[in-house]
Order: structure tokens, then C-alpha cells, then sequence
């Protein structure tokens, strides 16, 4: 048997954490996957249906079906969640496989699909209702619009300003600005029609999508074709 000397018996009782100390996380483990979606989606439904100062962290929790704690675990504070909820419902519309490298692929057809996921994306009824929220002067106090569009629009433009970046470095397209030539292809493609929505116009909805993406991606092509390119619209493929 091994004898212990009283003074090592002493420093091992000290040393050993009381029954009431809560055990600490492994560094990097990772959170549930599950609850985090649970609570993202009952955060943008709060948040759409009351607004973003009409919403506390106790709703959210009981719309999850989960704690307040487990609700802070996961995204330290309110703005946090929000800006969260924003980015996660952007990724699930527009998926970053969008704009990940893929040069086998058609520059048109590219163009077209993201056009495509964008607009579906700006017209939902959850974006409208977003962008609604955050032109209301009781949600546009402090930096969260800023915080909100680079979650948002923003986060989606970087993206895409990475596949024209790859594009023009392939010699497809003549663009010096990566950023700003991805802000204008939005820009386009959000036209009037996405102003309307915001405001309720009756019909909007009903406009001929495909030829307007058709139109945005032609007209975004001839403006940054390389020199000496065929000009006019490509054959789709």
C-alpha cells in the first residue's frame, strides 16, 4: 500500500474541486447544432412578427423551446442573434456553393443562377418584411443597419465579388473593382421592382422575372466584357 505523508494527504483534499463547482467545457466543443437552428428560427420570427426592440432573449428562448442561458451560450447578446439570424437565412436563399470556384462552368450560366437565387431571395416575404423592419425609426438607431446590410446584402456581395475576381482573373471579364462591380450586378437586379415590393405595390410580383434577370446579367456582361470580346448577348448553356 502507498504511504502518503500527512502534509501530500493535506494538498491533495485542497487540491481536489468541491461537489459545487460546475465542471468547465473542453476548449473548442462544439455547441448543439440543433438548438442553434431552433433558435434562429424562432429569432427571425420574432423578430419579424414585433420588430427588433419588440423582442427579448426570454421569447426567443421560449419560442425554442430552450433556455435563456443556452440562448446566450450560443450568441452572446441580442444584436448578435440578430445579426446572426440575418446571415443564416441569406446562406439558406443564396448558398455559398454559388460562388465557390467552379471555372468548367459557363460564365452565363453562373451569372443566371445567382441572379436567380438573389431575387428569390429579395422578393421572399421574411426579406421584404426585414427590410420593412429596418427602415422603421424605432430599428434604425445606433450601428445596427450597418451591421444588418453587411450581414445581409453585404455579406452576399462579398461573396459574389470573389467569383468576379476568379472570373476576371481568368480573362472572362475586365473588372479593376471586384466590390464595386459586384454592388452594381445587385444593383441592377434589384431595378424597381424590389423598391415596390418594399412599399406594397400591387403587381410587382407579377412582372416577368426571367426576362429581367435575362436583361440584368446581358447588360452587366457588356459592361465589363474584355476588349475585343463579342459583344450582344451569349447563347445560354
Amino acid at each position: 500500500m502507498l504511504y502518503l505523508p500527512n502534509s501530500m494527504v493535506q494538498y491533495l483534499a485542497m487540491a481536489k474541486p468541491s461537489d459545487s463547482q460546475a465542471p468547465r467545457a473542453a476548449p473548442g466543443r462544439p455547441k448543439d447544432l440543433a438548438k442553434r437552428g431552433a433558435i434562429l428560427d424562432a429569432a427571425r420570427q420574432l423578430f419579424l412578427e414585433h420588430g427588433f426592440a419588440g423582442v427579448s432573449m426570454d421569447q426567443i428562448a421560449a419560442r425554442a423551446g430552450v433556455s435563456k442561458l443556452t440562448v446566450y451560450s450560443h450568441f452572446g447578446d441580442k444584436d448578435a442573434l440578430f445579426l446572426a439570424a440575418v446571415e443564416s437565412y441569406c446562406d439558406a436563399q443564396v448558398p455559398t456553393a454559388l460562388f465557390t470556384p467552379a471555372p468548367d462552368q459557363p460564365l452565363r450560366h453562373r451569372l443566371v443562377g445567382v441572379a436567380r437565387a438573389v431575387y428569390a431571395l429579395m422578393a421572399s416575404p421574411d426579406a421584404v418584411a426585414g427590410f420593412r423592419m429596418m427602415c422603421s425609426q424605432a430599428s434604425a438607431t445606433g450601428t445596427l443597419p450597418d451591421r444588418f446590410w453587411d450581414a445581409g446584402a453585404g455579406h452576399l456581395q462579398a461573396g459574389f465579388a470573389g467569383l468576379l475576381a476568379r472570373r476576371t482573373a481568368a480573362g472572362e471579364l475586365a473588372i479593376d473593382d471586384p466590390a464595386r462591380a459586384a454592388s452594381q450586378f445587385f444593383a441592377l437586379l434589384r431595378g424597381d421592382l424590389h423598391p415596390r415590393m418594399i412599399i406594397g405595390c400591387c403587381g410587382c410580383r407579377d412582372a416577368d422575372v426571367d426576362a429581367h434577370i435575362d436583361a440584368t446579367v446581358d447588360l452587366f456582361l457588356r459592361a465589363y466584357a474584355p476588349a475585343g470580346a463579342a459583344q450582344g448577348r451569349q447563347p445560354a448553356r
